[in-house]
């Protein structure tokens, strides 16, 4: 098998023994050159249902604005976007290779993370990884943080791949969705004193406690945060509440002038 590997490690889920796929974050423009030399460029929403989190995006700052590594994520959304059928073939063939499967004298834990960055932004490629996922080895444990909550209800959470964990989060347009006494959701908070009084268990210690642990799965912020005066799905709550008052202002204002 090639050694041109789909998924592959960040520092901190190689320690933990983690596999993660990954697309570049949020808004991409990429630039295709026709062979007449000519230039063209696509706009591509990758994370959809960012709000606040945008604000604060890891995957839009440090090594990921690297040029090789910015130009990996931009290959691995050219493949899912130009080339489906490959991409998911590819997937499908490479997680059958030894190296994902659990092995104790290694630590590693046969956990596959879907998205260090990016996220189900359609509904075809969201079908695909689910079939990728029936399809995989046993022994093989996918999950994700995702944003898409109306995406999910339709078209996952009715059937889920048994091997599939996910936990919605905040931060994104659709957090008045999320049900906080039925679904598992993470929020984000400034300091791990805030996350604990909110009644937020901390992943700190393992990614996959995010699937694993309590229902309530907190974060601190990765680094230090001047501007996050408060979790994210609080600062979300603020920004949802300013957006309805605009638009009732908007709507009164309307009817004053018809």
């Amino acid at each position: 098998m090639t050694t041109d590997w789909l998924l592959t490690q960040n520092s901190r889920l190689r320690k933990q023994g983690i596999f993660n796929w990954t697309l570049p974050a949020w808004i991409v423009r990429l630039e295709d050159e026709a062979p007449d030399g000519t230039t063209t460029v696509r706009t591509v929403n990758v994370c959809p249902m960012a709000s606040v989190c945008k604000d604060f995006c890891f995957a839009l700052e440090g090594a990921y604005r690297y040029p090789n590594v910015r130009r990996r994520h931009e290959q691995n959304l050219r493949m899912v976007l130009d080339t489906p059928l490959l991409w998911k073939e590819r997937m499908a063939a490479e997680l059958r290779h030894r190296r994902y499967q659990p092995d104790p004298e290694t630590g590693r834990l046969g956990h596959i993370r879907v998205h260090d960055a990016g996220d189900f932004f359609d509904d075809s490629y969201t079908l695909m990884w689910m079939d990728i996922m029936r399809g995989a080895p046993a022994g093989l444990t996918f999950y994700a943080y995702t944003k898409q909550r109306s995406r999910f209800a339709r078209l996952v959470e009715t059937n889920p791949p048994a091997n599939f964990k996910f936990v919605y989060s905040k931060g994104g347009k659709e957090d008045a969705l999320i049900d906080e006494t039925r679904d598992r959701h993470a929020d984000v908070f400034p300091t791990l004193a805030e996350l604990e009084a909110a009644g937020y268990s901390s992943q700190a210690a393992s990614d996959v406690l995010a699937v694993h642990g309590p229902p309530r799965v907190g974060m601190t912020a990765n680094r230090p945060r001047k501007l996050l005066t408060a979790s994210f799905g609080e600062l979300q709550k603020q920004r949802d509440a300013e957006a309805a008052q605009r638009r009732a202002r908007q709507q009164a204002r309307a009817r004053a002038h018809r």
